[in-house]
């Protein structure tokens, strides 16, 4: 009878459908550690062009911002360069997120009043053409993604690299 309850109720326990082995360890993908570390320098790359930025851009030929101009191009061409080395928009998001961050913290008031970048034209320059930089080279990654189709998976970047 007992039997016969457990054949309504569903398929009885058995111990033949216990995995007695212990349970082994996931594959380790080493690709997927370089990959993070690519992008986390690729944000400290954004966070020291800021940093030197910062401090740097009021530099003038003549009365030419031409340091600010050329500091917010190389954010622009970090981002469109990193997007094509990583194979994927967030190789340029990363940088210039990096960028805003520095730049916007050392824009912000000390308690003491002072400020690292100015309301001069230099300042002016390095902090809206870099954005506007560093936004063009974002889109036009996503751009460039959105007609090339989606990134690479690991399984070709690995037969790319052992070949």
């Amino acid at each position: 009878m007992a039997g016969q309850t457990l054949g309504r109720r569903g398929a009885a326990y058995s111990l033949q459908s216990v995995n007695s082995l212990p349970n082994l360890p996931a594959p380790r993908d080493d690709q997927a550690f370089v990959t993070g570390g690519a992008y986390a320098l690729l944000f400290l790359l954004g966070v020291m062009e800021g940093l030197v930025g910062c401090f740097q851009f009021s530099r003038e030929v003549g009365s030419f911002p031409l340091a600010a101009i050329l500091l917010a191009v190389a954010i622009g061409v970090t981002c469109v360069l990193g997007a094509a080395g990583m194979g994927s928009s967030a190789g340029a998001l990363l940088p210039a997120l990096g960028w805003f961050a520095v730049s916007i913290v050392l824009s912000l008031p000390s308690p003491g009043g002072s400020v690292i970048i100015s309301n001069t034209a230099p300042g002016e320059w390095y902090l809206y053409g870099g954005s506007l930089c560093a936004a063009v080279g974002v889109i036009v990654a996503f751009l460039w993604r959105a007609r090339t189709g989606p990134p690479r998976t690991s399984v070709s970047r690995r037969s790319s690299f052992s070949s």
